[in-house]
């Protein structure tokens, strides 16, 4: 029986670069067997090039990629903007993905192969908070729900009262999606992945070595350091944890979310003395060990 892991990624690529970084920590994890890519918020066509051609940097160019919702379920800004499509702007990529196709792939796919399938979800869950209202059996059929959201304890500067963006994107997706009850629901956010930080000479030192998929990584990075000179590794820790969950200190608990109201919609709440205790949050990490292990995965 193979060791590998079934991934299904959804991503809001392309604004963040942590999303390209921790697509190309997947197609290098040579225990991750990647199912497909689906793209969140904005434009998605965008983003949906962006992991093609990253996927195509890989020798992957199989990999399905398919286009998901373009906002928010009811309210949230979104994500917009995707920025570092200007490092592929002027260079040959796919556009010919089919609009609105990435909630019936989930759906397909997951039903296809149930109990196997990890779901990584590392942008606003919109298209998770669409696919559990359609078919509301889809998370007890997956294997693993892992998402890269939320604040949950104090620590870091983060703690309660505090919003991350994924969260607060797209509120009523994010309640939604708190709200399903697949076999193991784990959440890596902001306590834990602002400790993982490299800065930009760095990156771009670690990324050309590595070469491959990074090489797509390193020009987009490139439009992320106009206005930052360091990367936190906010997506890729999240990714990591599933091939190496010691990377981190967990906590078992239940995460409500508000989905609506004045400056707290997406905040998340993280009770761990709740009877029901179906969210296992990250706490605490070993940032050397995450970073030796993900430049030991990719190169450089």
């Amino acid at each position: 029986m193979s060791d590998k892991i079934p991934v299904i990624l959804d991503t809001d690529i392309g604004s963040d670069i942590d999303d390209a970084v921790c697509l190309a920590y997947l197609l290098r994890q040579s225990r991750c067997d990647l199912l497909g890519v689906t793209t969140a918020t904005g434009d998605t066509g965008q983003r949906a090039s962006l992991a093609a051609l990253i996927c195509e940097a890989a020798d992957r160019p199989d990999i399905p990629v398919h286009r998901g919702s373009p906002g928010p379920l009811m309210n949230g800004p979104g994500q917009p903007n995707v920025p570092q499509y200007d490092a592929i702007r002027d260079r040959d990529h796919r556009t010919d993905f089919e609009p609105y196709s990435a909630v019936s792939f989930l759906q397909r796919t997951i039903r296809e192969r149930p109990n196997e399938i990890t779901l990584l979800a590392i942008g606003p869950m919109t298209n998770l908070g669409l696919l559990f209202s359609l078919d509301p059996e889809i998370p007890s059929l997956l294997k693993e729900l892992v998402l890269m959201c939320g604040v949950f304890t104090a620590g870091n500067g983060h703690g309660p009262g505090s919003r991350e963006w994924n969260a607060m994107s797209d509120p009523a997706a994010t309640a939604i999606t708190y709200k399903a009850r697949p076999p193991r629901f784990t959440s890596v956010g902001l306590e834990v992945t602002t400790k993982c930080v490299l800065g930009a000479d760095e990156c771009r030192d670690r990324f050309r070595k590595a070469a491959g998929p990074l090489t797509i990584v390193a020009d987009m990075a490139e439009v992320w350091f106009r206005g930052r000179q360091a990367i936190t590794f906010h997506d890729p820790l999240a990714s990591a944890v599933m091939f190496e969950p010691g990377l981190c200190e967990y906590a078992d608990g239940e995460v409500s979310v508000h989905a609506s109201g004045h400056g707290i919609a997406g905040l998340t709440a993280f009770d761990r003395r709740a009877d029901e205790k179906p969210h296992r949050v990250a706490t605490q990490v070993d940032s050397e060990a995450f970073f030796t292990h993900y430049f030991d995965v990719v190169g450089g």
